[in-house]
């Protein structure tokens, strides 16, 4: 009974802050609501976890409204433009690399804790590599789970001024539309099928990949178009959110104040360099500056994927991106990181060692 009345506590307090948000005319405001309410509920000692069917199946529905957005246009885009996707990705991986190799030579942050940290994307995959490798994993977690909050917050700011959109809309267009069960039993099946086939071939990120990617070739050879009501969007923005907040346990809080400057500027200082890369993509490539800003953030591809289909920006444009930085940074970052703890000289034996 205990775990219900958690349950039942953390959900009216998420959309309390989800309520708050949408209300101010955030974008994502049901994405960082309950993100907001699980950092707080699991850092005052709360202890509950996503189980990880459901975090699954909330990744699923955010990959197939990622689908929708990939269109021919994406294709064009990467066909007529190669040098976007790949000068945004090398721009994004160099800068991660060279701030995390300058924090950690002085010793701004412990070990290689810094190279780890600054990896953008794959924030989960970052923590697990870093531990494995003896790294202070928990800073690592915070460092990384910070970055997404911080890009998702600032995109969101930036969606209500500059667009001058705000969250008021529901999710997909309408909370309760008519029910198509056709539509919602291919919802089910493309991403069941997309989670599983990404799996089996070892595709990175496969709950969010697998399922943008299957649907996305039924719905552009014609042969369906899964249907995504608002309160199955919005529910699932709810488990994204606290599936990250959820993750600031109430060690990693602990450790996250000893270096909580050092981690807020070298986080400041990636996402200030992504925004500056995105003020002169804006002006290379002739797009609006919200989506270059979200096309070179090194936030997560689900984050930025909620926020990009909530406001007004060229979303095959960000989606494309994001998805070719993911691809990058997953088998690159952990080898970028590696070396460059090694040539910096890491102190991770302390390090592991410490809570």
């Amino acid at each position: 009974m205990a775990r219900v009345a958690r349950i039942a506590l953390l959900l009216l307090a998420s959309c309390a802050f989800a309520g708050l948000l949408e209300w101010v005319g955030l974008p994502a405001g049901l994405l960082l609501g309950p993100m907001a309410a699980a950092m707080i509920f699991s850092a005052q000692g709360g202890r509950l976890a996503v189980p990880p069917p459901l975090a699954t199946a909330a990744q699923a529905v955010v990959g197939l409204l990622i689908a929708r957005s990939f269109t021919p246009q994406l294709i064009a885009v990467a066909a007529k433009e190669p040098w976007i996707l790949l000068g945004g990705t090398l721009t994004t991986l160099v800068a991660a690399a060279a701030i995390g190799a300058l924090l950690a030579r002085w010793k701004v942050l412990p070990g290689s804790v810094a190279v780890w940290g600054s990896m953008p994307g794959a924030a989960t995959a970052m923590v697990l590599m870093a531990r494995d490798e003896g790294a202070q994993w928990q800073l690592v977690a915070v460092m990384s789970y910070l970055r997404v909050i911080f890009v998702a917050a600032v995109a969101s700011v930036l969606a209500a001024t500059i667009a001058g959109h705000g969250g008021s809309r529901a999710p997909g267009g309408a909370w309760f539309p008519p029910v198509d069960p056709l539509g919602l039993a291919e919802a089910a099946l493309f991403g069941s099928a997309g989670v599983w086939g990404g799996r089996k071939v070892g595709m990175p990120a496969a709950a969010l990949l697998g399922p943008a990617l299957f649907a996305a070739v039924a719905q552009g050879i014609g042969i369906a178009r899964p249907q995504l009501p608002g309160w199955l969007l919005a529910t699932s923005y709810l488990l994204v959110g606290w599936r990250i907040g959820l993750g600031f346990t109430p060690d990693i809080v602990r450790a996250a104040r000893r270096a909580a400057a050092r981690l807020v500027l070298a986080i400041a200082a990636l996402i200030a360099f992504c925004a500056g890369c995105g003020f002169a993509l804006a002006k290379l490539s002739g797009r609006d500056l919200l989506s270059c800003y979200l096309a070179m953030s090194p936030g997560g591809a689900d984050s930025v994927a909620i926020i990009a289909s909530s406001s007004r920006v060229d979303v095959p444009f960000v989606m494309s991106m994001q998805v070719a930085r993911l691809v990058a940074v997953l088998p690159v970052g952990p080898w970028l990181a590696r070396t460059i703890a090694r040539r910096v000289g890491s102190d991770d034996a302390a390090a592991a060692s410490s809570p």
